[in-house]
């Protein structure tokens, strides 16, 4: 008993401690990202600015993103951690169309599920230039299969750094659903198949500049 228990304890703590840096922006972990284009490329760099090592995206009329194809055990690091700012504020677009569907910086979570990820789902970290911070609408053009989130609204300042947190597994069950208990629910949100950043412009025509700092998942 008495090493059962040390062992249960041994695996609450490693829990708890448990931390993935899936940027580390200064090394070469960015290379570990595919390039996914959708509409002309965004020009992405890592840079250092003031101090700090960041990733810069520039979009001009474009749409490609950086995606990493990683499973993430939500059991062990439920949060996501990342810091982001950007150069100016896209004008007042209708977000919930796909005219307007452009973002100075978004981040995905993908859930794989289903056969041909029929039932995949996503949620999008947006920074938002019309919606007020909070909002959460269905995306314009997969629907409610993708949740959008608008973590930064139209009221963010630019040329700030915005720290971010978020419970990834809570939010799963918030926006796609409560199966009932924690079982079930647990089976069906516990693993990220993918995480991607993207700043894009391709439905405006418009120019965007915006900076990503490290993304980590943690423990608490």
């Amino acid at each position: 008993m008495k090493r059962y228990a040390l062992l249960l304890l041994a695996l609450i703590t490693s829990y708890a401690h448990a931390q993935d840096n899936l940027t580390s922006f200064g090394t070469d972990n960015i290379k570990q990202w595919d390039k996914e284009v959708f509409s002309g490329e965004t020009v992405y760099e890592q840079v250092t600015l003031e101090g700090k090592p960041a990733l810069r995206a520039l979009s001009d009329a474009s749409a490609s993103g950086l995606v990493l194809k990683k499973r993430i055990d939500l059991q062990k690091t439920p949060f996501i951690q990342w810091s982001w700012r950007i150069s100016k504020q896209l004008p007042n677009l209708k977000e919930q169309t796909k005219s307007g569907d452009d973002y100075a910086a978004r981040i995905y979570l993908v859930i794989e599920d289903g056969f041909m990820g029929l039932k995949t789902k996503a949620l999008n970290y947006v920074w938002s230039g019309s919606q007020r911070q909070g909002s959460v609408w269905d995306n314009a053009y997969v629907g409610e299969n993708v949740k959008m989130l608008a973590i930064q609204g139209q009221s963010a300042s630019t040329h700030q750094w915005y720290s971010e947190k978020r419970n990834v597994y809570q939010d799963m069950i918030r926006f796609f659903g409560d199966k009932g208990s924690p079982a079930a629910n647990l089976e069906v949100y516990r693993y990220i198949d993918a995480v991607a950043m993207m700043t894009d412009t391709d439905n405006s025509g418009l120019v965007a500049e915006s900076y990503y700092g490290d993304i980590v998942f943690s423990a608490e």
